[in-house]
């Protein structure tokens, strides 16, 4: 008997009056050998079969071009919200945990915002105020639920229009409520939880902004502060923060804050230089100068946008788009003639050279 006849499983000679018992363990089976016929019986043997782990990579959140291991920014559309930005107003609730903000201005300088949410939410979002003649603009593009509180009976027509599901005092029930610690009109709130339930599309929002790549970062010239020159006491500052990749707003030395004590601090700033005719109102359709600051670096660009329902494009001077750092970002609707004040970032060791300060003003968009 060979060792080759034993491996082809071929039928092994009986030898009289002899029980040979072979037992081996081949291919996951136990071959017996026995006299009487010779015949084998084969019992099979478990075995372990092996497995394939694959990994599924999270969704993408799409205001933040963040990981979304909830999951929860696929199942539902944007949430804006028109909030007030007195001093009466501050501190506001929920500006921190907004995917994206607009600052805009309206009469006698002051500013309000539109902030966005869809990855995070508060549990409450406010003070709630009107809406101006620009803001179609700001919100068709996004779509989903807008909530405000009243404006001009042709502002609130116009609003009304938008590819949106919108919400006011007229139908807002019990989403609305008002702060009995505050004084009107500062003192109106929404409860988020209630204004998801009045649904909105699309689901999920379209991205408004493109990201880099993984592996890649955002560069150009390096910048560690740089100040917005809105009228006085709505001037904001933003301060890189290396640790967290973020710009720290505030108002001179003041942090400016959530309700909830938080620092606002997005990933993203981006200076959208605008036409204001008559001091508000302003014009976001067609083109116009931009500077994007992110991961504390500034690229000097342009913004066009030539319909109200399709997003703003970020490009550079050669018309490429501008890819952000994933994150939360905030958009400074600031006129044309506005000053940008901007703190060069401290060169590397062993350079001492100290921080420069340079005031750049624009100039009327041609």
């Amino acid at each position: 008997m060979s060792w080759s006849t034993w491996s082809t499983g071929r039928r092994i000679g009986v030898v009289a009056g002899a029980v040979v018992a072979l037992a081996a363990l081949v291919i996951g089976a136990v071959v017996a050998f026995s006299g009487g016929g010779g015949q084998q019986a084969v019992q099979p043997v478990a075995t372990t079969a092996s497995t394939t782990t694959t990994t599924v990579a999270p969704p993408i959140a799409p205001l933040t071009g963040l990981p979304d291991p909830t999951g929860v920014s696929q199942t539902r559309s944007s949430l804006g919200v028109k909030i007030e930005n007195t001093p009466e107003a501050r501190p506001q609730s929920g500006l921190d945990l907004a995917d994206v903000v607009y600052e805009e201005v309206v009469e006698g300088g002051i500013t309000r915002f539109w902030s966005f949410f869809n990855s995070a939410t508060p549990d409450n979002v406010g003070p709630i105020r009107s809406v101006r003649l620009m803001d179609p603009n700001i919100v068709s593009a996004l779509g989903g639920t807008i909530a405000f509180s009243g404006g001009t009976p042709d502002n609130v027509a116009l609003i009304r229009q938008t590819p949106t599901v919108w919400v006011d005092e007229s139908n807002a029930g019990d989403a609305y409520y008002r702060e009995s610690s505050r004084a009107a009109p500062h003192n109106l709130y929404g409860d988020t939880a209630k204004l998801w339930t009045r649904g909105g599309t699309p689901v999920p929002p379209r991205p408004l902004f493109a990201y880099v790549a993984k592996g890649q970062t955002f560069t150009g010239d390096g910048v560690g502060q740089f100040h917005v020159g809105l009228s006085p006491g709505y001037d904001p500052t933003y301060t890189y923060d290396a640790a967290t990749s973020t710009w720290k707003r505030a108002y001179g030395f003041a942090p400016f804050l959530g309700a909830d004590g938080t620092q606002v601090a997005p990933t993203n700033v981006i200076v959208q230089f605008i036409n204001y005719p008559a001091g508000s109102e302003g014009e976001l359709l067609g083109s116009g100068d931009a500077w994007i600051f992110s991961n504390g670096a500034l690229v000097k660009g342009r913004w066009a946008k030539s319909d109200p329902t399709v997003p703003t494009q970020f490009t550079n001077v050669f018309g490429v788009p501008v890819p952000l750092t994933p994150g939360r970002t905030w958009i400074e609707l600031a006129p044309l003639t506005a000053a940008v004040d901007v703190v060069a970032a401290p060169l590397p060791p062993p350079t001492t050279v100290p921080p420069t300060t340079t005031t750049l003003k624009k100039k009327q968009s041609k």
